[in-house]
């Protein structure tokens, strides 16, 4: 098959989060498995100016109302995947990915330069793959405004969800103004969502299948009380609309060969590996152990992630003995009140504000417990990542979280359990998943037997892999 993947973002070009992690390993899981793969991104600043060389292979004038917008186009390849960069330098030429006042023209110009783009270098897909608002245009745009060129004929459109909480709203005036689009698709819903134009219900109304990142999340969205919103238009398309849990990759994410860790390890070795590790990651952030639980926390710092459970929790394990590390940025009163928490607790909690990709490997496998207290995960990687590396999650069950961690149960003696999971979003349900934590670090046999059970989980993604391939082969039949 030809496959072209539409995305804001992807490793290992451009990445703020999880999207890009998915889109660069589905697509070199397809590749390896012999299909050809395309990925289309925009060419941001660190791209352009990076060391990587790129090959100017088209240009073209996008027409967006009374703008006229070059669009480069720039390809290199990686691991088999042809990349194709869209560059233009008032669009991309900064600082960040997203979060300026003209995401929704930035994301426009893209969304028509992707469609015109195949085309232009002569790819014709069998399914055009597109991740999220800021590519979610591109359907309703190959069938609209494309509907008599015959190169777009027969091409199937498919739409992951991944997260709902962005809808890509823009006033309505901006239909015809940014896209060229019919004020009726507007007038007859098409594209009306709360009175503006949504470019994610856009994408579903307009792409052949729709999948988000779990089963669970799924059936959430399907539902009132936590759709995002998108309950009625889901629910119009319930029987196109799949949930395929996402995976990781095991190349990078590998206890055995990690070049980032102290001491690499495997399941017969865990115990000497998580001793190894667990007193480089204290060393790296210059923090003591008292005989508590290590708790390790990488994330986005945003409400979404459970930080108002976590930071008074976090503190009560830290008065008890607990030592903490946590990686993330996000939102400033929330990087501050860490700040302020570790300042007093300086020679338990290691704060780092920011990314840093050698030291997420080093907590990954330094700490005994991961934390993921959060309020909605559609599915969330890093408990997989940490199951992979011997340490046990803890989760909130929501999502992806409820499809990929079997909480600890007292009563069954940790049989079959590979994480520790609580229900209810409220500091008293996190509390007393952390005073399980407690309870697991002290039995040993116990805690390494969950460990090395989580350990055993195939994560990789090579089964989610042949889920999309088959939904492909029957959108093509």
């Amino acid at each position: 098959m030809k496959i072209a993947m539409i995305s804001s973002e992807s490793n290992p070009l451009c990445k703020s989060g999880g999207l890009a992690d998915v889109v660069y390993s589905l697509s070199e899981q397809l590749v390896h498995d012999g299909h050809e793969v395309i990925i289309v991104l925009p060419c941001y600043r660190g791209i352009a100016n990076g060391t990587r060389k790129l090959k100017k292979v088209a240009s073209f004038t996008v027409y967006m109302s009374w703008r006229r917008q070059a669009a480069m186009v720039y390809e290199t390849t990686i691991e088999g995947i042809r990349f194709y960069l869209i560059a233009n330098d008032y669009y991309f030429d900064r600082d960040k990915l997203y979060g300026y006042d003209d995401d929704g023209e930035r994301f426009a110009f893209f969304a028509l330069a992707s469609v015109r783009l195949l085309k232009k270098i002569g790819f014709k897909a069998s399914i055009v793959h597109v991740h999220d608002w800021q590519t979610a245009m591109v359907p309703c745009l190959a069938k609209e405004k494309m509907r008599d060129d015959p190169f777009y004929d027969g091409m199937k459109f498919v739409l992951t969800i991944h997260n709902p909480a962005f809808k890509g709203m823009v006033d309505r005036y901006f239909l015809q103004d940014f896209y060229g689009l019919d004020d009726s698709l507007f007038d007859t819903g098409k594209v009306r969502f709360n009175g503006m134009v949504s470019t994610l219900k856009s994408g579903i109304v307009y792409s052949d299948r729709i999948t988000t990142v779990s089963p669970t999340h799924r059936e959430e969205l399907l539902r009132s009380d936590s759709g995002q919103g998108l309950e009625g238009v889901l629910n119009l398309r319930r029987d196109d609309f799949l949930g395929i849990l996402n995976g990781i990759d095991y190349e990078e994410w590998n206890p055995a060969t990690d070049p980032f860790i102290a001491k690499n390890y495997d399941a017969k070795t865990l115990r000497e590996g998580k001793s190894a590790n667990q007193s480089a990651l204290l060393g790296s952030f210059h923090i003591k152990w008292y005989g508590g639980p290590v708790y390790g926390f990488v994330s986005r710092l945003s409400w979404q992630k459970g930080i108002d459970l976590l930071l008074p929790c976090a503190e009560r394990a830290l008065s008890k003995g607990a030592s903490m590390a946590i990686l993330g940025s996000g939102e400033y009163e929330l990087e501050q009140r860490f700040e302020s928490l570790r300042k007093r607790y300086p020679d338990t909690l290691g704060l780092y504000i920011g990314y840093n990709e050698p030291l997420a490997h080093k907590i990954y496998a330094g700490s005994d417990f991961f934390l993921m207290p959060s309020l909605f995960e559609p599915c969330g990687l890093s408990q997989m990542i940490a199951q992979r590396y011997g340490t046990l999650p803890i989760v909130r069950f929501t999502g992806g979280l409820s499809d990929t961690v079997e909480g600890y149960d007292e009563t069954k003696g940790g049989e079959g359990c590979d994480g520790i999971g609580f229900r209810n979003y409220d500091e008293g349900s996190l509390e007393y998943a952390m005073s399980l934590s407690r309870k697991v670090a002290k039995d040993k046999n116990l805690y390494y037997g969950m460990a090395k059970r989580a350990m055993g989980i195939d994560h990789s993604w090579r089964s989610s892999e042949k889920r999309y391939v088959k939904l492909y082969e029957d959108l093509l039949k």
